[in-house]
């Protein structure tokens, strides 16, 4: 009985997984710029493989080892190809979408030359 229960709710994480995939890729369509798409996908992507794994996790405990190394794996690579690939679009000078109104990076540049500036 306790092992049906706990295969039940790895079953349910695994779709909530799934879920969380669905709408991060539905995000990648429906986002107006790259930067906003870049958000999505990465951020969905993470929860609902987390999920996804956990899940997994529950339902085949024997592959617990090989589950942990792929959750720190994607704990460390999804943020940092998201940076990078946001940093490219940005130096490729991609354009953002019309609507968006504030753009931090810049604003943190412009600080960072006048306190060269000052510094010269």
């Amino acid at each position: 009985m306790e092992n049906s229960v706990i295969e039940i709710i790895g079953a349910v994480l695994v779709l909530l997984g799934a879920i969380f995939l669905f709408l991060g890729a539905l995000g990648l369509v429906r986002m107006p710029d790259v930067y906003n798409r870049i958000q999505a996908g990465t951020k969905a992507s993470t929860l609902g493989t987390f999920l996804s794994l956990i899940g997994l996790l529950l339902i085949i405990p024997a592959w617990w080892g090989k589950l942990i190394l792929l959750v720190i794996f994607i704990l460390i690579t999804n943020p940092v190809s998201s940076h990078v690939l946001a940093r490219a679009s940005y130096c490729i000078k991609v354009p953002m979408f019309k609507k968006t109104v504030v753009d931090k990076y810049k604003e943190d540049v412009v600080k960072l030359f006048k306190k060269d500036e000052n510094n010269d």
